[in-house]
């Protein structure tokens, strides 16, 4: 089993709300649910108004594959063109049988 993880920090120019915030949110956590079938949470800086930090993760069979996968999810995102990314980080680990 492969599992891939995802940080990524983001900087909301303009916005003065967090309501403003959780719209970025909303549409950044359900267009990569739709279009990549990946798990996504905010995970820090949950009442700063222009601040963001998401975490994206996903599990499948082979590192290859996973690396891609994280690899487009952050294009992806990068193309919505939302809110500017300040700090990315992926990772990618593989579970063997024996690390549970």
């Amino acid at each position: 089993m492969v599992i891939g993880c995802c940080s990524i920090k983001f900087y909301l120019h303009g916005n003065n709300s967090l309501k403003g915030k959780r719209r970025v949110v909303r549409a950044i956590k359900d267009r990569l649910k739709n279009d990549f079938n990946v798990s996504v949470a905010e995970v820090g800086d949950q009442d700063v108004w222009q601040s963001l930090h998401i975490g994206i993760s996903a599990v499948g069979s082979n590192r290859p594959y996973m690396d891609s996968l994280m690899s487009k999810v952050t294009d992806a995102i990068d193309r919505m063109n939302l809110a500017e990314i300040v700090d990315c980080k992926t990772e990618t680990l593989n579970m063997g049988s024996g690390d549970f």
